[in-house]
């Protein structure tokens, strides 16, 4: 292309200016690899053709936030314990909603602020009188007393870490587990509240199972990242999400996808926990 005189000089730089803009703003990006966790609703949801959720939400609130901060991936699903080698690996760089434990703060670093907090509860059949009212109950059932958990997720190694306890953590999903428990293949199944309620709507079990009112943990989750990621990065995500935790945002997308608990609701007992 030819231009001829100084209106043209300046058209031509305008024109060399644009060529390298969008590859100048492009290279400005930080891109966070990530996918979306298999079987963790209401955090990732299997939807038509990709996945929904509040951490899909949060992820689109820290881009917004900070737009240097592009996450990609997340349209696609790994079962958790793939997704956390990965984190390992390098091959993702962040994940989103996992629960603090030994084993992972020694090869993940956590952001902080906490995304969201949830509680523990322990499941039986509904003709089973059980009753516990701490994790030493639970023990003192021995072997009658198995707990059933899902493959590769926080609560396992939760568990392991109590001591002391019968854990089958072979199925990889709720369904199976609640399916295990009805067949009296353990004595109780663990998990997270909101979301039990769901999972046993979904099983098609109501009527069949009960949740023990006793709280037996509490626990935040966390984003994650890789040892990989560099400092600068992990910064940029600290801040991002503080400013959705200062803002509120980040409350009222939890509420969009935990149900609340009523404020005139009992509250409930919480088991104590030998450490």
């Amino acid at each position: 292309m030819k231009f001829k005189g100084r209106g043209a000089t300046i058209i031509a730089a305008i024109a060399a200016a644009a060529a390298w803009s969008v590859p100048a703003r492009a290279a400005d990006f930080i891109e966070l690899r990530t996918a979306a966790q298999q079987s963790t609703a209401p955090k990732f949801v299997q939807v038509e053709g990709g996945a929904a959720g509040l951490c899909i939400d949060i992820h689109r609130a820290i881009e917004k936030t900070d737009p240097a901060l592009r996450i990609t991936g997340d349209q696609q699903w790994r079962p958790l314990p793939r997704l956390e080698a990965e984190l390992r690996s390098g091959t993702l760089d962040i994940g989103c909603g996992l629960m603090r434990n030994r084993e992972r703060e020694a090869d993940l670093a956590y952001a902080d602020p906490a995304l969201f907090t949830v509680s523990y509860h322990l499941v039986a059949r509904a003709d089973d009188p059980v009753d516990v009212q701490s994790w030493d109950d639970v023990r003192g059932l021995g072997d009658k007393g198995a707990i059933l958990a899902i493959h590769g997720f926080g609560q396992v190694a939760r568990l392991k870490e109590l001591g002391g306890l019968t854990v089958d953590a072979g199925a990889v999903d709720a369904a199976t587990n609640l399916r295990k428990l009805l067949a009296g293949r353990g004595r109780f199944y663990y998990h997270r509240s909101p979301g039990i309620a769901a999972e046993i709507r979904k099983a098609g079990v109501d009527g069949k199972v009960r949740v023990l009112p006793v709280m037996m943990d509490n626990q935040r989750f966390y984003m994650v990242a890789g040892r990989h990621v560099a400092g600068s990065t992990l910064a940029r995500l600290n801040r991002a999400l503080a400013q959705l935790d200062a803002s509120g945002e980040l409350k009222r997308l939890v509420g969009k996808w935990y149900e609340e608990v009523p404020v005139d609701a009992p509250q409930p007992r919480v088991a104590l926990a030998r450490r």
